[in-house]
Formats: C-alpha cells, sequence, structure tokens
C-alpha cells in the first residue's frame, strides 16, 4: 500500500510539472526575444507599448443607435516571444490583475496586426478580433460569442509620474 501512495505521488509530480511546461509554454515564459535584437519596425513597435495604455471606445454590432462605450487596455510591455508570437503583459477589463497574454501578430510593412481567432483569455471568455497600430492609434474588429462590434482610438504613453 505504501509503495501505491508513492507512485501516485510521483504520478501527480510528474503530471504538475506537464501541465507547468505546458502554461510557460503558452504564456512564452522564457523565450523573450531581446528588444535589441528586433528589426527596427518590431523594436519600435515594442518600445511605444511599454507603458501605454490603449483609451478609447467600442461599438456593439445591432446597437448602433447607442454611443460607442468606453475601453482602456492598459499594457506594461509587449515583448516578442517567437515566430509571430507576441505577449502583452496588460490589465484588460475590470479585472484590474496584469495578464501575460500571448497572441500571433503579423507586420503588414510598418502596421502591426493582432489576429486572434477563437483565442480564450482565463476568466475573461473566446475571442476573435483583429487589431491594428499605427502611429498613435488603433482599430479593429471584435467578436466574443455571438456579441461583436469595433474598437478604437488611441495609444497613450504613461507619464513618469503614472509609473
Amino acid at each position: 500500500m505504501k509503495s501505491l501512495f508513492k507512485l501516485l505521488g510521483i504520478l501527480l509530480l510528474v503530471l504538475l510539472a506537464a501541465a507547468a511546461g505546458f502554461v510557460a509554454a503558452k504564456l512564452g515564459v522564457g523565450s523573450r526575444v531581446a528588444t535589441v535584437n528586433l528589426p527596427d519596425v518590431e523594436r519600435q513597435f515594442a518600445e511605444k507599448m511599454t507603458d501605454a495604455a490603449l483609451v478609447g471606445r467600442f461599438t456593439v454590432s445591432g446597437r448602433e443607435d447607442r454611443p460607442p462605450r468606453e475601453d482602456r487596455y492598459d499594457i506594461s510591455s509587449v515583448e516578442k516571444v517567437g515566430d509571430d508570437q507576441w505577449r502583452f503583459n496588460a490589465k484588460i477589463g475590470e479585472l484590474g490583475v496584469t495578464l501575460p497574454i500571448v497572441v500571433t501578430m503579423r507586420f503588414a510593412g510598418d502596421t502591426p496586426i493582432i489576429t486572434i481567432t477563437d483565442f480564450t483569455i482565463p476568466t475573461l471568455g473566446t475571442f476573435t478580433a483583429r487589431v491594428f497600430f499605427y502611429g498613435d492609434r488603433y482599430a479593429g474588429t471584435w467578436q466574443h460569442g455571438a456579441t461583436g462590434g469595433h474598437m478604437f482610438r488611441k495609444i497613450e504613453r504613461k507619464a513618469r509620474s503614472e509609473k
């Protein structure tokens, strides 16, 4: 009986280690590409998005008679973690917690575009979105289940006193 408990304990540890490895891989832990090694357009984007916020509005399709609602995403950093994979360390929604979210992002020339399809964010749900960034603005579409719309406005850099 003692050896059975020992075997179960070892199996549990192996499963926990595998789960931790899976989560680390999904979050890009340890695979950050140094900003100085990025091509200019990628480096400039990562630097612009450090200590920044997407401050804007979003619409809901089918509710065009209502004004757009306020929206904010506080971003502490953005890091490339693999081919077309970028980790946004951001406060999303009303959680007030910074989450590391790894998304697919491609560049069309000098324009970064987030492309996620049926992408699950823990505690928030599953989303599909296309969001592009240009200059000090962003815009895109979003879908969450049967609900979707547009999102848009500006990228703000945090003042030193806000950090």
